[in-house]
């Protein structure tokens, strides 16, 4: 249930359709992320956010999280609730509103929950992973500007297979932003189509030229 840190006594904001439509919008827009599904990681990630009088999400932030890829999707599909709201009159633009949301572990590759020993664990590699694929990527990035040392090439492709950056990744990447591009979300595809392309791979390329403006 959604919280607030204005007081009761002022009415509060209200999604379309009231409490239940709420839920089954945030159950039917989460597109679970490929890391979290493959490493069965679920969890309950907590977004703060502020509404205008248009009922716009104006900020999004994640108030108590994991600091993995699901905090990054609990803060897409609340912002994809802007619209949604009906806000009453008088409504303090700077009330901070708080919505959990819920990664069941039902929708992970798993299917059940995984222990809290392997969650912790993967979300442990998870971190650990990001300094290794800032190093991939920022050889791509700076290979297409054509400044990148090529000579660190062979590095580059050692640690992307020590990532798991293949075919398979890419194929759940580029499902994973059909998903999004299906919920008018571009922005979202965008992200995991310039991900593909960070990469190294071409995969994402007419994608990104036809919805990206790149």
């Amino acid at each position: 249930m959604m919280a607030t840190t204005a007081s009761m006594a002022f009415a509060q904001p209200a999604f379309k359709g009231g409490q239940n439509a709420l839920m089954d919008f945030l159950r039917t827009k989460i597109v679970y992320p490929e890391y979290s599904s493959k490493n069965c990681i679920s969890a309950t990630i907590d977004v703060a956010f502020r509404l205008d009088n248009n009922g716009k999400v104006t900020t999004a932030s994640v108030q108590r999280g994991l600091g993995i890829d699901l905090d990054d999707e609990a803060l897409r599909v609340i912002k994809l609730t802007s619209g949604h709201w009906t806000i009453p009159a008088d409504y303090n633009e700077n009330t901070n509103l708080v919505q959990p949301i819920r990664f069941d572990p039902s929708q992970t590759n798993c299917g059940t929950l995984n222990n809290a020993a392997n969650m912790q664990a993967a979300i442990d590699d998870y971190k650990n992973r990001q300094e290794l694929e800032n190093a991939v990527t920022n050889y791509y990035i700076n290979k297409y500007k054509g400044t990148a040392d090529t000579s660190k090439e062979p590095a580059i492709l050692a640690l992307k297979k020590q990532l798991g950056f293949d075919d398979e990744l890419i194929g759940d990447l580029l499902k994973q932003a059909n998903q999004k591009l299906k919920q008018d979300d571009k922005e979202g595809a965008c992200t995991d189509w310039t991900f593909i392309r960070n990469i190294g791979s071409d995969k994402a390329d007419s994608f990104i030229k036809k919805y990206c403006g790149q």
